[in-house]
């Protein structure tokens, strides 16, 4: 395998990482208007995510530092063609952080209510955006010669982006709920799984209509990945409606990798395809960083990928344990 094709797989990687992670703490966050029911119930779903949130969104770091060093040409015409919807992510993943550490800062129900708004607000966007554009990625955009991206957002955002991003954020909030069930104890866990098994349905027939409409494009490989993708979302409607949370959350993230998988062996070997002229399309070849630049990233992910892994997973195993509203302390009276 050359270098540059290497890393194409190694930035697939990362985004599968990064919504794999990302997409339940999406997912929590719009949970927090549609389970729960009381502040203390909106704590324990936070709470879930607390210690993990920051760290996820790691793996949006490293990916878009991935394309910027392996594809410069690749980055450039990405952020500077869906410069708005980017920056609106940005944005509402800042002003989500800041809502998840300053929440708390004060004991006033106004305070915290217009917080979690932003918390509300601050997953279910990104969430749909990140759909919306990985769906413009893998169909083509209008490119011209100098690869810049030509057309405002209405050849951004036509009906297949829209039922894209229409489908990772049903996606990701069916795989928060998973994980809201494997993670809190009584009532909020048992309401997690029956919104689960609600929102499952709906999201296994969006992703067959934009998976069909995908696979238009691509071979065998992204049939494989594709038939992976409903199979698993299938088999986590099943285990989340016999109450095994584990295996349900497993299999909603094989959802989410079949996903992702499908798009980049649809896309590949283009980058990001030209709907203007094929002749015009970034690919792995013509987008690509130089040898030397491609070798160095491979030796130091080589080195640095096993560690922030296991760091990773470390993190998760330390926070392993159930919570409900049984742990969270009653306000101080006044």
């Amino acid at each position: 395998m050359r270098l540059h094709d290497l890393w194409f797989v190694m930035i697939a990687v990362l985004w599968t990482g990064y919504f794999f992670l990302e997409g339940f703490d999406f997912g929590i966050g719009v949970l927090t208007k549609l389970l729960a029911r009381d502040e203390k119930e909106r704590r324990v779903l936070i709470n879930t995510i607390g210690p993990v949130w920051d760290g996820n969104e790691v793996w949006l770091l490293t990916a878009v530092g991935a394309t910027f060093a392996a594809f410069p040409d690749w980055y450039a015409t990405l952020f500077s063609g869906f410069y708005l919807p980017l920056l609106v992510v940005l944005v509402c993943l800042i002003l989500r952080g800041v809502a998840f550490e300053y929440r708390a800062k004060r004991d006033d129900h106004r305070w915290k209510r217009n917080w979690e708004h932003v918390i509300f607000y601050g997953s279910l966007v990104p969430a749909f955006l990140w759909g919306a554009v990985f769906a413009d990625i893998a169909r083509g955009v209008p490119i011209d010669a100098q690869h810049d991206v030509t057309g405002g957002l209405g050849a951004l955002f036509g009906p297949y982006a829209l039922l894209g991003g229409m489908l990772t954020l049903l996606l990701f909030t069916f795989h928060g709920a998973v994980f809201a069930a494997l993670k809190t104890l009584g009532p909020v866990r048992v309401r997690a799984r029956r919104i689960a098994a609600r929102l499952g349905v709906v999201t296994l027939a969006v992703a067959a209509v934009f998976l069909a409409l995908t696979q238009r494009a691509g071979d065998a490989y992204s049939l494989a990945a594709l038939l992976t993708a409903l199979v698993a979302l299938a088999a986590a409607l099943v285990c989340n409606r016999a109450g095994r949370e584990g295996w349900a959350f497993a299999l909603s993230g094989v959802t989410v990798a079949g996903l992702v998988a499908t798009l980049f062996l649809v896309l590949f070997p283009d980058v990001m395809p030209s709907t203007t002229d094929p002749a015009w399309s970034l690919t792995v070849v013509n987008a690509a960083a130089g040898p030397y630049t491609l070798k160095l990233m491979t030796w130091i992910a080589a080195v640095m990928t096993p560690l922030v892994l296991a760091y990773q997973a470390w993190t998760y195993w330390v926070f392993r344990k159930r919570i409900g509203t049984q742990h969270i302390p009653d306000p101080l009276p006044h």
